[in-house]
């Protein structure tokens, strides 16, 4: 699965280098010095070093010192760190909790950090005892890939049986005293997996083993009854809030194709464009933040991983939800960055008039700024990828009529050469600038995801899962989870901006162009200039015109290009 969107993803990386890269005609936009974005909003660049690690990402020199927590009381429980702070500069916490046992158990240790294991050894160490609590984060890592091995389901029933094999839970005459040590230990550790991967609890294998091992705590005293109950509401809440969702998600097609109908009644109605909407550009790119940070948050951690497992025996079991839904989140806003990117090039093709063509132009390269101001890097991308795309490169007499030195400045943050170096500074800043934010505003860090998904894949493709000896290579798992963790902090950031109904409505379902539709457009307004061109043209031209469009967008295009029909 995410092989599939590495794939689409490296076209439009490619695409981009080569508009970055292309020799600019003279009539058109040109190809001088471009200076470097004033880096001033983030100015705590210079106060940490960074350097690169090995699989290409950029990470700092020196990260916030790791929670240290107390030793596990009878009374107190450790409370889960922010992810900001699980991970130091080697990629990996040192685990505070390492016991002899396992050190000569399975587990294998270098300068007291956990390197590699035999899967059983490492579930083991998975699950808390009366002494012992696992460091968060090896909760989180472990939890994160151990899906590469086996599924969810049969991790949750392994350490059920252990809780209840080594603690005794299921008998009635065990000592009240070790119940009230492991109990609260036990059911902190199911909080921290509802809490961080709760789209698990999907699969009702997963829910009843939660529920069982739930009821064994909840038999105790009264206290654990009301946390047990608490962790069940709060898991519910998070499964309900996910369904619905995804249910807005599959209605935002026919949302579109129903909206054609009322359109075509009112063609005057088709004049709307997006300037007409929302004439002000930083207010759009505060609601394309809205949009961004609210699809960021329902993409779970686990998904990343489980785009990595290959198809198998366990794959033909019904009972467990679909290859589809596992990563069902990540594909929808992959979807959104394309749809963004069709949508900017529709608005600047769609206008019949070279000024009003300039204009859309001028004006997306405003909003493109302001997302960068924001932190907005995945929306920013999606705006200069649009403008990018040969049908509105192409248009040379609409670009001269263009003050393209912003524009050229953004694309000069965003050039790929060198693995994105310029983007990757920007986004150390501005993560930087989240970690000691005073307001909501500065907390927003939304990166390119795209190229934080080829991050990922090539991580996971460049590092063998097991090492010879059988046993797992953990230390690819530390930098895994590092890099899901900084994703998972940025996520869980709220939008402070005020949402506007009407501009987040038109941004989500109006129609965009196809591919071919969009060169039709950019024909009627500049034709042709090579036999390339006329060629296209005229093999377009030929086609069923409807047969080139999505099926939202038909009605939409023939009421406003209808000179394109013959």
């Amino acid at each position: 699965m995410l092989t599939q969107i590495f794939q689409v993803t490296t076209i439009k990386l490619k695409c981009l280098r080569h508009c970055c890269n292309r020799k600019m005609d003279p009539c058109s936009r040109k190809a001088s010095h471009i200076p470097e974005i004033s880096l001033s909003l983030f100015p705590f660049l210079q106060e940490q070093q960074w350097k690169p690690s090995m699989y290409g990402s950029i990470t700092p020199v020196c990260f916030p010192s790791p929670l240290i927590e107390k030793p596990i009381g009878k009374e107190s429980m450790p409370q889960t760190p922010p992810f900001s702070a699980m991970f130091d500069s080697s990629g990996y916490n040192r685990n505070l909790y390492q016991s002899a046992e396992d050190s000569c158990g399975g587990l294998y240790y270098h300068d007291n950090n956990l390197l590699s294991g035999s899967l059983e050894a490492l579930i083991q160490h998975l699950v808390p005892n009366v002494d012992y609590y696992p460091d968060r984060t090896y909760i989180f890592t472990f939890l994160l890939s151990s899906r590469l091995f086996m599924h969810p389901y049969e991790l949750m029933a392994k350490v059920c049986h252990l809780c209840v094999e080594h603690q005794r839970l299921s008998d009635p005459d065990s000592d009240k005293n070790q119940m009230r040590k492991i109990a609260p230990k036990i059911l902190q550790l199911l909080t921290e997996w509802t809490e961080t991967f709760p789209y698990d609890f999907r699969d009702e294998r997963m829910m009843r083993n939660l529920k069982d091992l739930a009821h064994r705590i909840a038999s105790g005293e009264e206290t654990y009854r009301k946390n047990v109950q608490q962790m069940m509401q709060c898991l519910i809440r998070k499964l309900a809030a996910l369904s619905q969702y995804e249910e807005v998600l599959a209605k935002i097609s026919s949302t579109s194709t129903d909206r054609l109908t009322v359109l075509k009644t009112k063609p005057q109605s088709i004049q709307r464009d997006i300037i007409t909407v929302c004439n002000d550009p930083y207010t759009l790119a505060q609601q394309l933040t809205h949009i961004e940070l609210e699809r960021l948050n329902y993409i779970g951690p686990e998904e990343f991983v489980q785009a990595f497992v290959q198809k198998g025996p366990l794959d033909n079991d019904k009972s467990c939800y679909s290859e589809r839904k596992k990563t069902r989140n990540l594909e929808a806003y992959v979807e959104w960055f394309n749809r963004l990117s069709y949508l900017v090039a529709t608005e600047i093709c769609m206008p019949v008039k070279k000024k009003h063509r300039a204009r859309m132009i001028e004006y997306f390269i405003d909003v493109a700024r302001e997302c960068f101001n924001i932190g907005n890097f995945n929306s920013l991308m999606a705006i200069i990828s649009g403008m990018n795309m040969s049908p509105v490169s192409r248009l040379k007499k609409t670009w001269a009529k263009v003050k393209t030195a912003k524009f050229d400045i953004l694309e000069h943050q965003m050039d790929p050469s060198s693995n994105f170096y310029n983007y990757r500074t920007a986004l150390r800043g501005a993560a930087q600038r989240s970690l000691t934010a005073h307001s909501s505003r500065e907390k927003i860090v939304i990166p390119f995801f795209s190229l934080l998904i080829k991050d990922i894949y090539f991580l996971n493709e460049g590092c063998a899962n097991r090492l010879p000896n059988g046993h797992v290579n953990f230390e690819k798992f530390w930098e895994l989870a590092k890099q899901v963790s900084e994703f998972m902090t940025w996520k869980q950031v709220e939008c402070p901006f005020e949402r506007d109904r009407k501009i987040l409505q038109y941004l989500i379902t109006v129609p965009v162009f196809s591919e071919d539709a969009l060169y039709l457009a950019s024909y009627e307004s500049e034709g042709p200039e090579n036999h390339i061109e006329k060629d296209r043209w005229k093999s377009l031209r030929w086609v069923s015109f409807f047969s080139l469009l999505h099926k939202s967008e038909r009605n939409w295009l023939y009421l406003k290009k209808p000179t394109c029909v013959l």
